[in-house]
């Protein structure tokens, strides 16, 4: 049952973040996390948090510790304020929100982005993963040097 589960709240601050200030600061994530939960009924929230870790790869400890509860069934939802606090790379998140969790029976929300995969209305989605993508300073799609 769902009440039994996990309502796993993600939040990921890089140190590029930290340029943009308190709006994605992990303070402000687990606030906007909480009051979401709270707001929302969701059961049994838990943070799992990567700070001053980069969205561009995947081996982060606190998302390592969420997709092994995820795996052994203890997670039911997966909560982040936006999707790029999920990751930067949008195939890879894409891969996580549309083929992996729902492989465990795993509902994502992204608040900001208002991203709900049990609900139908996703179609800007992956539009809004390119987006992060091309601010992913490792990405191949953002470069300066091919402005010229």
């Amino acid at each position: 049952m769902l009440k039994d589960k996990i309502t796993a709240l993600y939040c990921r601050l890089s140190q590029d973040d930290m340029l943009d200030g308190e709006s994605n600061s992990i303070t402000n994530q687990k606030s906007i996390l909480l009051r979401y939960v709270q707001d929302n009924g969701l059961p049994n929230p838990q943070f799992y948090v990567d700070d001053g870790v980069s969205g561009t790869t995947f081996e982060r400890d606190g998302f390592k510790a969420m997709m092994s509860d995820i795996e052994a069934g203890k997670v039911g939802i997966v909560i982040t304020k936006d999707l790029s606090r999920l990751g930067r790379d949008y195939l890879k998140t894409g891969e996580y929100i549309e083929i992996i969790f729902p492989d465990y029976d795993v509902r994502y929300i992204a608040v900001n982005d208002g991203v709900d995969t049990f609900k139908s209305e996703n179609e800007m989605m992956v539009f809004r993963n390119v987006f992060n993508d091309f601010y992913n300073p490792l990405s191949k799609t953002h470069s300066r040097n091919n402005l010229t």
